[in-house]
């Protein structure tokens, strides 16, 4: 964005004039002239002239005067927001949003501007608490103030906004109950003509109770009306007790979503009154009795009643009825029998989610199955036999079923859980043919030219299909985007389509100028409060939204307002051209005989150069690793020191290669692990357990010492520890591994883990963390190895990774395995199965049996011995199953594998509390509950360790080992188990 050019007396001549020579009036030039002071990357034309509305600021508008709108939605604003704001007395509309730079408090002066109608604050950085002051804004209906730092209470004054629409407050860090109006106070059961109620993913707790006042208007029927959108959005968030009886009296609810919060008690009866209900939410709660009977809302198209605590039963008869339905989802909802095969016939099925439950016989699957059925998920059931139709070949989990240890299906795809289902919606651009733009442009789908596009993320937060492979749904979705918001036709790019953990429906949008190759200001503002204020309306089926943009900093230049500009002579545009000219020669020139001097170069040091060839191999991404002080190792060295890499040398194999103990010449015992010609992952692991994890170093993670890359090799050598794994000392017979040490092994990988999470920069998730990956020395001293998969969370406001799913089965985080999103709390679920391996010395997956469910179902409160799990835990620590420290380590262990990843502690929460336990037992901890940070010499020598995954060959001590006698349990990223 580049401002016109202003000779710099006239700009001073401007700037003297007094204020009553200008357009504006004089406050209203003062408070935008201190938001300016505090702000970065304004607009250039606010700089131009000390009259905002005369000289047509960009993203003011103006009436008599006096500014009656600010519109600077997504142009990469920094800075605070100053109190001079409340100097704009007769401002309408104030839209800010998706400018993540601004933050600070929101000043209480904001509650003068009493003619506004419109705030909009959303995807900012705004923090402390929100004002009370903004219940004076009575003309105000519009309010969107969610995905911000907000923390404390709802200001009850917001009760006061009689003519308040649309209340987000979403994503923020909102704690308390909900304000309800007292004969003292207002509250939010007053606002009669509020229809969208947004609260979710906050820190809200207490009840429901009171908040339906019958004074609360149900208006457009027709339309997602307040009690559909407030109580749906209310996920995400601590409420407690019973769900309120009445709503089942709001017979115009359209869908409800109460999910991720603590109710409790029985599902009304009534509930069966909401026969204009299309979605029903009530999963991770802690609901009781018999499952609701829903037989009469026939217009239901998507249900989730999973993990909560329903009286065992069948699976309910009246889904069977529900022809519109397109998702079922109750995992862990206690149901038992055989599962009906009817339940597949439904014809606008799309998604089936009965995962751990536990249903049992033949599963058929065979006949008139829906046309639409996507993904049928039954992980960890009590299946012992399936019928299936050859032509079923989509998504279908039978992984922990006792069907998948029979050879003939064994080996099926069904029984395994990485499956390579279709591919979600992209918008095509092959007209294009193999057209590409550079690094920072993209592709317009409507002309195939490169352009900047203005880009974002829509979340839908309640579709009402599964299927994410739909070209219908989604063209339409592209067709009403630039047909809505005035763009040129077929100009709207979309990808990254996914649900996210909290079932919103992602989608990534680019949205392309249309003309040249940028948006101007006045265009990005204009479409961004089009999408901020919910202008624009979705195609039916995709449910309310919300829409957070990227900063957009490649403006092209401000609209012609009539003015002259100063032009260039053809004489020195030809000059300009000639003298560029004659630069490009120079510099194409140099930059030749640069790269062949750089090439011979590389030529003559390749044999020194451990990377010489690296990026060569097909497999690998390329780019030499950053190194920061693994050693380099030749592979003369390494052969040596195995003695050629002699068979009795050898401790362990698995799908990366084997394992091989060695001696370097200064007497170091090491474990070098060598990979396999053809490896399927050897490269990628090879550099990402060198390149992303050599930065750090902690006591409890296996030390890299160093690696190999010549001749076509590709090993890594650690420290060699001595004690084996975790599970084979859980396993082995004549090791005894009494309470004490379980809870300082417990202890030790836990301050691993949490080091990656909360002091690597940015922090690491492990991805694979299981009692194979734990490693015990000669002291028993825990140690977390094999980093072959995992992540950097280089976003840390998002906190989490899109990723392809991989882990271990049995360990893995199932909210990670249905969205895709991993996020530290997925080790944290892996690391409350390694507890619960601690408690009971069992395998995760053991005869169709899944740990978690076992411990599920076992636990009894009050059971004064053994807690329930008399039959469970492992012979040799019963005696500890009588303290206080063993229930509390249970309960923590249940805790970390909750299937709601927000529910979960922190790894360091796990730390304090296993050191707690610790004193309990009279026993120091070794050091306090804040994660170690060591070093080891300079600081730019620091290290990660990471360790392989093999299978020992022998008895004899192993350094990183599998153990070989397993079932077969496979994992997510193909490895040989």
């Amino acid at each position: 964005m580049k401002a016109l050019f202003i000779p710099p007396l006239l700009l001073m001549f401007l700037a003297s004039l007094p204020a009553g020579f200008c357009d504006t009036n004089p406050q209203d030039v003062d408070a935008l002239q201190s938001l300016m002071r505090g702000w970065q990357n304004f607009p250039s034309s606010w700089q131009a002239s000390n009259d905002p509305c005369g000289a047509q600021w960009d993203g003011i508008t103006c009436n008599n005067g006096r500014v009656t709108s600010m519109r600077l939605s997504s142009i990469n604003l920094q800075g605070t927001l100053s109190n001079s704001i409340g100097q704009l007395s007769e401002l309408v509309y104030l839209d800010l949003s998706s400018n993540s730079g601004l933050s600070g408090l929101l000043p209480t002066s904001i509650g003068n501007l009493k003619q506004l109608t419109t705030l909009i604050l959303a995807g900012c950085n705004f923090t402390g608490s929100i004002p009370q002051e903004l219940g004076n804004l009575v003309q105000l209906s519009f309010l969107a103030l969610n995905s911000n730092n907000f923390t404390g209470r709802i200001p009850a004054s917001i009760g006061l906004l009689n003519n308040l629409f649309w209340l987000d407050l979403a994503e923020n860090q909102l704690s308390g109950p909900i304000p309800i109006s007292s004969t003292t106070s207002p509250g939010l059961d007053l606002l009669a003509h509020t229809k969208h109620f947004h609260f979710n993913k906050n820190q809200l707790t207490g009840t429901l109770n009171g908040l339906f006042s019958p004074s609360m208007r149900l208006e457009h029927i027709n339309l997602l009306n307040m009690f559909f959108t407030f109580i749906r959005l209310f996920d995400n968030n601590q409420l407690s007790g019973p769900i309120p009886d009445e709503i089942g009296s709001i017979t115009t609810l359209q869908i409800l979503r109460l999910d991720k919060n603590r109710f409790t008690g029985a599902v009304p009866s009534n509930i069966s009154n909401l026969v204009n209900l299309n979605g029903l939410n009530f999963a991770d709660n802690q609901l009781r009795g018999t499952m609701p009977d829903l037989s009469a809302l026939t217009k239901l198209n998507a249900i989730d009643l999973s993990n909560n605590s329903f009286d065992p039963s069948v699976l309910p008869a009246w889904l069977l009825t529900l022809k519109a339905l397109t998702s079922v989802a109750i995992a862990s909802g206690g149901l038992n029998g055989e599962l009906p095969s009817r339940i597949f016939t439904l014809p606008e099925l799309q998604q089936v989610i009965l995962s751990n439950n536990a249903f049992s016989g033949t599963f058929d699957m065979t006949g008139n199955i829906s046309q639409q059925l996507q993904r049928v998920n039954l992980l960890n059931n009590h299946i012992v036999a399936a019928n299936i139709t050859q032509s079923y070949n989509r998504t279908l989990v039978l992984v922990g079923n006792p069907v998948c240890l029979d050879p003939e299906l064994s080996s099926s795809h069904f029984c395994t859980i990485q499956q390579d289902g279709p591919i979600p919606y992209v918008t095509s651009v092959t007209k294009c043919g193999s057209t590409s733009c550079s690094s920072d442009q993209s592709l317009d789908p409507a002309n195939c030219g490169c352009a900047y596009p203005y880009m974002g993320t829509i979340f839908f937060r309640s579709p009402l299909f599964a299927d994410l492979t739909n070209n219908e749904h989604f063209q339409q979705l592209e067709t009403s985007l630039w047909t809505e918001l005035g763009l040129h036709p077929g100009s709207v790019f979309l990808s990254d389509v996914l649900f996210t953990s909290d079932n919103y429906l992602q989608v990534k949008v680019r949205m392309f100028p249309p003309t040249g190759t940028s948006f101007n200001l006045l265009e990005v503002t204009r479409i961004g409060f089009d999408l901020s204020n919910q202008a624009y309306k979705p195609p039916q089926g995709f449910g309310p939204y919300y829409f957070v943009a990227d900063p957009y900093v490649h403006f092209a230049g401000a609209p012609d307002s009539g003015k002259s500009r100063i032009k260039i002579s053809t004489g020195a545009v030809v000059g300009i051209a000639v003298a560029c000219g004659l630069v490009l020669t120079a510099l194409t020139s140099w930059g030749i005989f640069s790269l062949l001097k750089k090439r011979r170069r590389e030529e003559l040091s390749g044999r020194t150069n451990p990377f010489a060839s690296w990026g060569i191999a097909q497999k690998d991404s390329g780019g030499a690793p950053q190194l920061k002080g693994a050693r380099f190792f030749s592979f003369d060295e390494l052969k040596t020191c195995t003695n050629n890499f002699a068979e009795n040398n050898e401790i362990g194999s698995g799908g990366y290669g084997k394992v091989y103990k060695g001696i370097l010449v200064d007497g170091t015992s090491v474990a070098i692990k060598r990979a396999e010609y053809g490896s399927k992952q050897g490269a990628l692991e090879f550099k990402n357990e060198i390149e992303l994890l050599s930065r750090v170093h902690h006591k409890n993670l296996v030390s890299l010492i160093g690696f190999c890359y010549e001749q076509g090799e590709q090993m890594l050598v650690y420290e060699y520890v001595s004690n084996g794994t975790l599970r084979q000392n859980l396993q082995a017979r004549g090791i005894y591994l009494d309470w004490k040490k379980r809870l300082r092994i417990t202890l030790g990988s836990a301050r691993g883990l949490a080091y990656l999470h909360e002091l690597a920069n940015p922090p690491i998730i492990h991805r694979d963390v299981k009692s194979t990956n734990i490693l015990l020395d000669d002291n028993y001293k825990a140690k977390v190895a094999d980093f072959g998969l995992s992540k950097l969370v280089t976003d840390t406001e998002k906190g989490h990774v899109s990723t392809q799913v991989k882990g271990t089965l049995g360990y893995l985080d199932p909210e990670y395995y249905m969205t895709q999103q991993l996020s530290e709390k997925s080790d944290v679920y892996s690391f409350g199965v390694v507890m619960l391996e601690i408690l009971s010395g069992r395998l995760p997956i053991s005869k169709g049996r899944y740990i978690v469910r076992e411990f599920r179902m076992a636990i009894d409160a009050n059971d004064q011995d053994y807690y329930g799990l008399q039959g469970i835990v492992d012979p040799a620590i019963h005696d500890a199953a009588h303290t206080m420290g063993f229930r509390r380590f249970v309960q923590l262990a249940m805790e970390c594998v909750d299937e709601s990843a927000s529910r979960r502690p922190t790894m360091n929460t796990v730390v304090k509390e296993i050191e707690a336990m610790l004193q309990s037992e009279g026993l120091s901890s070794g050091s306090s509950s804040t994660v170690e940070f060591e070093r080891v010499g300079s600081a730019s020598a620091s290290h990660l360790y990471g360790g392989p995954v093999v299978t020992p060959r022998s008895n004899s001590s192993v350094s990183i080992a599998e153990e070989p006698d397993e079932p077969p349990h496979p994992e997510l990223n193909h490895r040989e188990p």
